[in-house]
């Protein structure tokens, strides 16, 4: 339901927005960056007002572990990924700078010796720093590609009423099935941490995080397949930014969220795994073979099965 959701809401927000004039390149930072990550803003939404603040935290950095250490590496096994152009120049480094900030934020409460929490203060910050992202990589891209944009807005269909309003049928029906499938999630995952006598946020992280990646999954694969290398991996980067420096944050702004134990190591391995990701791209033709493919795929694996045992 939620990945139902999430597409009839992409594929109404994408059409109406192209009717009323809007470029394609903005549709995709925007709408399409938003529909990937509409099931985790959903639940975490959903787990901020019903107090589950832990399973939201897991859901997070779960679904960030699982995007750059399974999505990644998955499509790396399918076929090496090669980069080329502002993926590396830009946004790798901006990936790390939003999962050091989020690292700093988990720290900044336990250094001062009170509680671990993302208070509504940390999330204003990274609220303002995720609107700095979007004006800079807009501004970037409009201003490079003027004059293709204005080309392409001249041949754009021009849609009927009738097409509008189907548009928002689609909008309407993905937010109801988003919601509906957000509130589902949350009550099974809560009912499902206590049976198993689990954290919430473990939940969060094995099973919530894992089935709301499936849509990068899917694309990232699809992606690699086709030799779209830097549609894959800016697919991953796109959404862990997003999830890291707006999904989050919203959440936090709703219900301050209690950083749960181990927490700060989640984001620590997403850290690693960036910092590992840069070399890579860099010293090796930029290219991410088979190999490190299967050691990004085990080393999530393995993190998981301790992550499970230990806590």
């Amino acid at each position: 339901m939620l990945l139902a959701g999430g597409v009839s809401m992409v594929r109404g927000a994408s059409d109406l927005a192209e009717s009323y004039g809007v470029p394609p390149l903005v549709v995709g930072l925007t709408v399409v960056a938003f529909g990937t990550s509409a099931p985790e803003l959903v639940i975490n939404i959903v787990g901020a007002l019903e107090g589950q603040t832990e399973l939201a935290f897991g859901n997070i950095t779960g679904s960030n572990l699982a995007n750059i250490g399974l999505v990644l590496g998955a499509a790396a096994l399918m076929s090496p990924i090669k980069l080329e152009g502002k993926i590396i120049r830009r946004e790798l480094p901006l990936l790390l700078l939003a999962t050091t900030v989020l690292f700093i934020m988990t720290l900044d409460h336990p250094l001062r010796a009170s509680t671990a929490v993302l208070d509504r203060s940390d999330a204003i910050v990274m609220l303002l720093l995720f609107g700095i992202f979007i004006y800079i990589t807009v501004s970037d891209f409009l201003r490079q590609d003027q004059d293709a944009l204005v080309a392409s807005l001249d041949k754009l269909p021009h849609a009927s009423h009738l097409e509008r309003r189907a548009d928002w049928v689609l909008i309407i029906i993905g937010i109801a099935g988003l919601t509906l499938g957000g509130h589902i999630t949350i009550d099974a995952g809560s009912e499902l941490a206590i049976s198993m006598g689990v954290s919430p946020v473990l939940v969060g992280m094995l099973l919530v995080a894992i089935g709301t990646s499936l849509p990068e999954l899917i694309t990232s694969i699809v992606a690699a397949s086709k030799g779209s290398s830097d549609l894959c991996v800016g697919n991953v980067i796109g959404s862990n930014i997003f999830n890291s420096m707006f999904v989050l944050p919203i959440s936090g702004l709703i219900h301050p969220l209690a950083i749960p134990a181990g927490g700060s190591v989640d984001i620590f391995i997403s850290l690693i795994f960036c910092v590992v990701l840069i070399p890579i791209f860099i010293f090796r033709d930029k290219i991410m073979s088979r190999r490190f493919g299967a050691i990004f795929v085990l080393t999530y694996v393995g993190y998981m099965i301790a992550r499970f045992q230990f806590t």
